[in-house]
């Protein structure tokens, strides 16, 4: 059976030291510039990822927006599913949120750190994933104690977003394929990092119950000085979607569009991915 189709998709970042007043402007910048994706992190102890999302949502027409990487220890599954489900019935298809583990000497000062971040990821895209699809969830894991929860308002079924897994290490990339609709490389990917990457991956989705869904591969790179070989090679190599970020200093945004039309100018002819 082949597998459903993932379009190709080219974004920047918006880093979490933004101020929340002047992310409007950088989002209807993005806009303008024709950039298809603008992705956001939820790293503590800035903003609110959801509350940017909807922000952003609200102050534009056409992009799309990622929220990558949510700390699952930090929200409640149920909740997250809630509010999720809310921002996909406001503006469907164009909300992808994308769960982490979080970093653990945040997790600590937040109070909570687990013991398994792994056993948690497991539970908890798994329970947010089947509230999103309109399933009733009893859950009695280790960290997801769930009772007949079932969403009351649901995505629309042809607009339930796929739920990504943030996920560096071979564990957590075979947990993303076994279970979650994508994952987030956000250790700068190489073009042998993805490839390897996209290996462990596979490695998980085979025999698992969504062996024949699609599978998305997103990764935050660094521009290279000619990104629209960059683009052709990071997708040749397995990203479906390729976000470009700056890891140090605070980045031009200017040459972070000009990277991403570079690299969709490049991937124009292309057709979607059947990874």
């Amino acid at each position: 059976m082949r597998k459903p189709s993932v379009a190709i998709r080219i974004g920047v970042v918006a880093r979490p030291e933004l101020r929340p007043e002047d992310l409007l402007a950088a989002a209807r910048a993005v806009e303008s510039a024709g950039v298809e994706d603008l992705w956001l992190w939820e790293d503590s102890f800035w903003s609110g990822g959801l509350a940017t999302s909807t922000a952003v949502l609200g102050a534009t027409s056409t992009v799309h927006v990622g929220l990558g990487l949510m700390p699952t220890p930090l929200r409640n599954p149920a909740l997250a599913a809630m509010e999720v489900a809310a921002l996909s019935r406001l503006h469907p298809g164009r909300f992808t949120p994308a769960f982490g583990h979080g970093v653990r000497e945040w997790m600590v000062k937040a109070g909570a750190a687990v013991e398994s971040p792994l056993t948690l990821a497991r539970e908890y895209v798994t329970a947010v994933r089947a509230l999103l699809h309109g399933h009733q969830v009893t859950a009695k894991g280790r960290y997801v104690r769930l009772d007949g929860v079932e969403l009351s308002f649901p995505p629309d079924p042809d607009s339930v977003p796929p739920l990504l897994l943030g996920a560096n290490g071979p564990k957590a990339l075979h947990l993303a394929g076994e279970i979650a609709d994508g994952v987030v490389l956000s250790d700068i990917p190489t073009v042998d990092a993805v490839a390897a990457a996209v290996e462990a991956v596979r490695a998980g989705r085979s025999g698992s119950s969504l062996e024949h869904e699609a599978f998305h591969v997103v990764g935050y790179v660094e521009p290279a000085p000619d990104p629209a070989a960059q683009a052709i090679d990071l997708v040749s190599a397995g990203l479906t979607t390729i976000v470009f970020t700056h890891w140090e200093g605070d980045p031009d945004p200017r040459l972070l569009l000009e990277a991403a039309t570079a690299g969709r100018a490049a991937l124009s002819w292309r057709e979607p991915s059947r990874e």
